[in-house]
């Protein structure tokens, strides 16, 4: 059974991690640099990232992690920084987790796009799509982060660019295309005979509640114990959120294309695993509309 407490060495492995100076991501990159991997963390902000940074090295004084400016909502950012992660030492891995949960009101990008479709898929989308030729000669693992919330979602062309915003259905498309794509690219990858692989990995039920105090990184947040007591069933720290995404990210037993999420009910908590996916994120034709979709909006197209 894996460990997410026992992690293998990973001295001299490379791990980019999206989003990496909070929550999930915050909580990837120090369970990663704890276990030696040189630690890549791409953020909007440099210094959440230095707070995030310095938090890690509280817990692991000898880690080595990097900060590496990087804004998803604007394609100009991530064009210069997949110029730089290109130009520098291969990848081992790369944790696309960044993304924008929720948003009460239509918001854009820089670009022009719905946030939440904009950031978590297109600009995960473009990074993949400009190092594709870096990740596949260092047959990096790609990880891309899903949701439960999939299971609500359909790609079509009225949900990929509605005419009406309503926040949950929009984060929960956002969330199906980027499934649909990890899925799509594993399945191109294989054809390519491509020795990168991609895997879809979720983190559950994963509140701020029940997640570990880091001083100044945005990780945990209060709640009343009414709270707590309704909700600890059925929910686990960002923590514990984050083992799926570090297993699916280092684990080579996990075949391409598969899924990583907690085993327990409903999949809303528990230890890592292999996990089922609704078929709807598997399907081949609608990642395909997806993938020429991506390429026209954000002008960059998935070259093998």
């Amino acid at each position: 059974m894996w460990d997410p407490a026992a992690l293998p060495p990973l001295a001299g492995r490379r791990v980019l991690v999206t989003g990496g100076n909070a929550g999930l991501g915050y909580f990837a990159c120090e369970q990663l640099a704890g276990a030696g991997a040189d630690v890549v963390m791409a953020s909007r902000s440099r210094d959440r990232a230095e707070r995030a940074i310095s938090a890690i090295r509280s817990v692991h004084p000898d880690a080595v992690v990097t900060f590496q400016p990087l804004d998803l909502a604007d394609l100009s950012s991530v064009r210069a920084a997949a110029a730089t992660i290109a130009a520098g030492p291969p990848l081992g891995g790369l944790l696309a987790n960044a993304g924008v949960v929720g948003s009460p009101l239509r918001r854009t990008t820089a670009d022009g796009f719905e946030l939440q479709f904009g950031t978590n898929h297109l600009g995960h989308y473009a990074l993949i799509a400009l190092l594709l030729p870096a990740l596949s000669a260092a047959a990096t693992r790609i990880v891309h982060l899903g949701s439960i919330s999939h299971r609500w979602a359909r790609l079509t062309p009225s949900s990929l660019q509605p005419s009406t915003y309503r926040s949950a259905s929009a984060y929960a498309t956002s969330k199906l295309a980027v499934m649909s794509f990890g899925f799509e690219l594993a399945r191109r990858l294989d054809l390519t005979r491509s020795p990168a692989t991609s895997v879809v990995a979720h983190p559950g039920l994963a509140l701020g509640m029940f997640t570990p105090d880091r001083p100044g990184v945005e990780a945990r947040r209060e709640a009343a114990g009414w709270q707590r007591g309704i909700m600890q069933p059925v929910a686990q720290g960002k923590h514990e959120g984050a083992w799926p995404l570090v297993r699916a990210t280092i684990d080579t037993d996990i075949p391409n294309g598969s899924y990583c999420g907690p085993d327990g009910w409903f999949q809303l908590t528990g230890r890592p695993a292999l996990v089922p996916a609704e078929p709807r994120a598997r399907e081949s034709n609608a990642a395909s509309r997806l993938i020429d979709l991506s390429a026209h909006l954000t002008g960059v197209d998935l070259r093998f």
